[in-house]
């Protein structure tokens, strides 16, 4: 199917057929959208047109009638309302030399779909973005939360955010990306979405290392709980509102990437606690898990600016090697024998309120179902 044939649809573009690009162009096509699919291999944009499938990242899900695909970067730009990106976070730069020449004459949103931060660099993906396309920030949006690729190709419901620093941008992009099963809300925290989209994958990673070690529940609360407090605090501590953090691109992505088996960054932190090396990790993933390339540049920023990471620490001496993975569980939860106050919400103490009421808020914010969109 051509787009000619489909000339009265918004138009829309997705950069990347991997698992989550597909998954967001098929929520893209069932909310009313034409979708073209950049695909970097030919075969696999054949595989979309003729058979609507792509069995090697969406096995057993049939994608929509409106979704079309090719291998050609011009093609798949031509006449896109939106441009959404889904490539690996460590790749995105050189990517977007290729697109800068055929988005820089329009005015369409750019929405990253990516949860990472540049190694090299440190910085986050909408940074990127705009440094290569040398566009307007308030062009660039990001979406972010609790978005496992194959649940949500299900039609499984699902919340998300949509982040940018210009309101009608970010209002755009959520009224265009949604369905029956996929809601939108809305913010200008463009910082915190990226951050808590970054940094649930690196606890998410000491969950599935407790995992393969074998440790139950009582650990994995433990680092959840304490997890978000490093989320918060180093997110804070580069700009972002706390309320971000507790909400769905913070405490809602956390939960479901650290008890989903579906999430590759639990799947990587797995394998490494039953003993693989970090090279045979990669290896064996066949697909990007972006927490393990985010762990080194997340722990220089968190330097820079004087927040303790201690279970994002002992993730990297694992990585390193330098740690066995059945000695990590002592030392997740602090950084000294010194006892501690419980900060439970951007570096304050407190009995564990907080922390309920950042769950009884994400709960609210399905409930309500889109119609609080002042914040995520």
């Amino acid at each position: 199917m051509s787009r000619k044939q489909d000339s009265s649809l918004p138009r829309v573009t997705v950069i990347g057929a991997g698992s989550w690009g597909t998954t967001f162009g098929k929520i893209l096509a069932d909310g009313g959208a034409h979708v073209t699919m950049w695909a970097r291999r030919p075969e696999l944009a054949n595989e979309i047109n003729e058979g609507k499938r792509n069995s090697g990242y969406l096995p057993g899900i049939n994608l929509p009638r409106e979704m079309y695909a090719t291998h050609h970067l011009s093609d798949a730009l031509e006449g896109a309302e939106q441009v959404y990106l889904s490539v690996p976070s460590q790749s995105l730069r050189e990517n977007l030399k290729a697109v800068r020449a055929l988005v820089g004459e329009t005015d369409a949103p750019i929405i990253s779909l990516m949860k990472g931060v540049e190694r090299r660099t440190g910085l986050r993906m909408s940074q990127v973005i705009e440094q290569e396309l040398q566009c307007d920030p308030a062009r660039i949006a990001v979406a972010s939360g609790p978005n496992l690729a194959l649940e949500i190709a299900r039609e499984q419901p699902t919340a998300a955010v949509i982040s940018s620093t210009s309101r009608e941008t970010a209002d755009a992009v959520a009224r265009r990306a949604r369905n029956k099963y996929f809601r939108t809300f809305v913010n200008t925290d463009v910082i915190g979405t990226e951050f808590g989209g970054v940094l649930k994958n690196l606890i998410a990673v000491a969950i599935g290392i407790v995992d393969g070690v074998g440790y139950g529940e009582n650990t994995k609360a433990s680092i959840i709980t304490r997890g978000l407090v490093e989320m918060t605090d180093f997110a804070v501590a580069q700009g972002a509102d706390p309320e971000t953090l507790q909400g769905l691109a913070g405490l809602g992505d956390l939960i479901a990437t650290c008890q989903s088996p579906l999430s590759r960054n639990n799947t990587a932190g797995r394998l490494l606690g039953q003993g693989y090396s970090f090279q045979d990790v990669v290896k064996q993933m066949q697909q990007t898990a972006e927490g393990l390339a985010s762990v080194a540049p997340v722990l220089q920023l968190a330097r820079e600016v004087g927040v303790e990471m201690p279970i994002v620490e002992q993730v990297k001496r694992v990585l390193d090697g330098t740690m066995d993975p059945r000695e990590i569980a002592p030392h997740l939860t602090t950084d000294d024998d010194k006892p501690k106050g419980e900060r439970t919400q951007n570096g304050q103490a407190g009995s564990g309120g907080a922390l309920w009421r950042s769950l009884q808020r994400t709960l609210d914010q399905f409930r309500n179902s889109g119609r609080r969109t002042s914040r995520d």
